[in-house]
């Protein structure tokens, strides 16, 4: 089967059909798709490396993690990769995923893979505010797209989840519950998504008519062990929270080791909601109440508009938001205590 063979079939030239299956951007998506689909029922199978020489593309996406990331062991990474390889098989095209073990590694891993154009374009995970693999590709006018976003949006695409939207629900549901002092443990500082969910936490305090205390943001955390350790900073207050919202849910884990150390409950005592829908937060006790992300979904959303972006459409054109889902599960509950009689209770234990 040959390329004369598919423009026969389908009555056009063979400039069409290489240009369709090239994705250029001057054919129709309805007359690509329509091609593709005749070239793939025909078994037509173009080869990849004189493709490769007639375009000056791999017909290939790459990705590089950094594998020392306090939390890269993330579960949601395996469904993540899933839904990129199936978007970018749907299209016949492959993945090229490196790893890293800094983020200096992850730049020069990033420089190497431009250099010999293994992929096409790049997706970016966990964007900084300020993110050199952005300016590297840039610069280089390489085409790549965010899991976030970043501080100057000039000429970003991405796929994001509403994480700020997450956290004013968060705040609101605990106020709505009677929580008066409800504080936010944040992530990385150097991550965007942890300045838009303190926003968020922000948001939901003036939309529930409940001033801002500052003394109310705990150390930023990512790990179980730092989650506990926020959660003991922040109980230690004169006027403890009786509810804590978490940027990340492996930080909000630890305040269930802080909580047994202190001789307190979680969704009784103390209650907790957190974002990004861990398996471990549904086998937790109570079970964590947190806003899950659709990881396969958003692999395969950020494939698809990376490949949109390879063939030309603008980036501006190329910016989704999506939701987080809400899983109600046992660790939000009106409060027990006051603070006042919170503190009371805290002051008689010890390890905070």
């Amino acid at each position: 089967m040959t390329i004369a063979d598919v423009a026969a079939h389908l009555g056009v030239t063979k400039s069409t059909v290489s240009r369709a299956l090239n994705g250029y951007p001057d054919i129709a998506e309805a007359t690509r798709l329509r091609i593709s689909r005749a070239a793939e029922r025909l078994g037509y199978r173009p080869l990849s490396h004189a493709q490769a020489i007639r375009t000056g593309r791999v017909r290939s996406l790459g990705l590089v993690l950094q594998i020392d990331d306090e939390d890269s062991a993330r579960p949601f990474l395996a469904n993540f990769i899933a839904g990129v390889t199936q978007a970018a098989s749907d299209e016949n095209w492959t993945i090229t995923i490196a790893t890293a073990e800094s983020e200096k590694g992850v730049r020069e891993t990033l420089s190497r893979l431009v250099d010999e154009h293994k992929a096409d374009g790049f997706i970016l995970p966990r964007t900084l505010l300020h993110d050199k693999r952005v300016e590297i590709l840039r610069a280089q006018n390489v085409p790549f797209i965010m899991f976030g976003r970043t501080a100057d949006p000039t000429g970003c695409a991405w796929y994001d989840i509403k994480g700020e939207d997450a956290m004013r629900a968060a705040t609101t549901r605990l106020a709505s519950f009677g929580h008066t002092r409800i504080a936010h443990v944040p992530g990385g500082e150097e991550y965007t998504y942890s300045r838009l969910r303190i926003g968020g936490y922000r948001e939901g305090l003036e939309a529930a008519g409940i001033a801002f205390d500052p003394a109310l943001i705990g150390p930023p955390a990512l790990t179980r062990q730092a989650g506990d350790r926020a959660t003991r900073a922040l109980l230690a207050l004169p006027e403890p929270p009786t509810a804590i919202t978490f940027a990340v849910d492996r930080a909000a884990l630890g305040a269930y080791w802080a909580a047994q150390a202190l001789n307190i409950r979680i969704g009784a005592d103390v209650s907790v909601i957190a974002y990004d829908g861990v398996p471990e937060g549904a086998y937790a006790d109570p079970g964590l109440t947190t806003f899950a992300v659709n990881s396969r979904q958003a692999g395969e959303r950020l494939a698809t508009l990376l490949i949109k972006r390879i063939r030309g459409a603008a980036p501006e054109e190329l910016r989704e938001l999506a939701p987080a889902t809400l899983i109600e599960r046992g660790s939000d509950r009106p409060p027990r205590l006051t603070p006042a009689a919170l503190a009371r209770h805290l002051k008689t234990q010890t390890n905070i």
